[in-house]
């Protein structure tokens, strides 16, 4: 937690000192909307429940930040997105994560004539704040009493910047408005990093080294060259309820060009007022360098809603 906070400081900082801008200082073609929400939920049960339940308490903390620019035949589109979810429940051990993500998308595009297609360039990058842990029992027997007991552990299996992941690359983009736009990039270069730690082995087990993340025993990064699409959309479907859509695929030229990487997100909020509202977020990732199979995250909760650093060039 210690390493989240100069981060939410930092941006908390930075959003205080934005409000403060004029208006006749913004430069031309400039819009910029952030939206900060706080989520939580509690649970708790008493000794003579019957109905079964854990005592828990969970909270989450999104930040969104989007940053445009259009002048003339030039658009650049930005968006910045982080969250974090954390959940404590009677009889757990450590305190555990329920969504962790930091992601910077940029595409900037030059117009063709007077149609709503752009030529394009796209970047990407993708990490997370807080290390990952696999959660296990161990049986430990005392020396002292020859007693047995179970006790949770945990293994680190990912941190900051491990993974992380960097896409580049030229392509072609379609948009219709600032909330449905579709990029084609057929040529994107994908950097996968990794700490060190995680693939260090020696010698003699290299052959049995099960890449991390796709990376190999003793490397520190991967190297991929693919196509990627990303699909952007959000609407008002009915009053105070706004449906949020991203969808990202990439398909690596250089191995298994068959399997497609997809991460899904859908976000739905609704608003009860101006600082309260209910947000359901769903999201879907196949990838087979993390995991051969589906993961699927979804969160549902009710908090508080702040937007702020909206204001636009004249």
């Amino acid at each position: 937690m210690t390493r989240v906070l100069p981060v939410l400081f930092l941006l908390l900082s930075f959003a205080t000192t934005a409000q403060e801008v004029a208006k006749d200082t913004i430069p031309d073609g400039w819009k910029s909307k952030a939206l900060a929400e706080l989520l939580f939920s509690q649970s708790s049960f008493n000794e003579d429940w019957q109905g079964g339940g854990t005592s828990n308490v969970a909270g989450n903390i999104n930040y969104n930040h989007d940053l445009n620019y259009k002048k003339g035949k030039l658009n650049w589109d930005t968006k910045l997105i982080a969250n974090l979810g954390l959940n404590a429940a009677r009889g757990q051990r450590f305190v555990r994560k329920t969504s962790d993500r930091l992601e910077l998308n940029s595409i900037i595009g030059s117009r063709i004539a007077q149609s709503r297609w752009y030529t394009s360039g796209l970047f990407n990058f993708r990490t997370q704040f807080l290390p990952g842990y696999r959660f296990f029992d161990t049986e430990i027997t005392s020396s002292s009493t020859n007693i047995a007991e179970i006790v949770q552990q945990r293994e680190k299996i990912t941190q900051f910047f491990s993974p992380a992941y960097l896409q580049i690359g030229p392509g072609i983009l379609w948009k219709k408005s600032n909330n449905l736009t579709i990029n084609f990039a057929p040529i994107t270069s994908r950097f996968i990093f990794v700490s060190g730690r995680f693939t260090a082995v020696v010698p003699e087990e290299v052959e049995n080294f099960e890449p991390y993340f796709g990376v190999a025993a003793n490397e520190t990064t991967r190297f991929e060259l693919g196509a990627s699409l990303s699909v952007y959309y959000k609407e008002e479907i009915f009053k105070n309820i706004v449906f949020e859509n991203t969808l990202n695929l990439y398909s690596d030229y250089l191995e298994k060009t068959k399997n497609i990487d997809l991460d899904y997100t859908l976000n739905v909020g609704m608003q009860v007022n101006k600082y309260i509202t209910t947000n359901l977020l769903l999201q879907l990732i196949y990838d087979e360098n993390a995991v051969n199979g589906l993961q699927v995250r979804q969160v549902l909760g009710v908090g508080l809603k702040y937007a702020f650093l909206e204001w636009r060039s004249s």
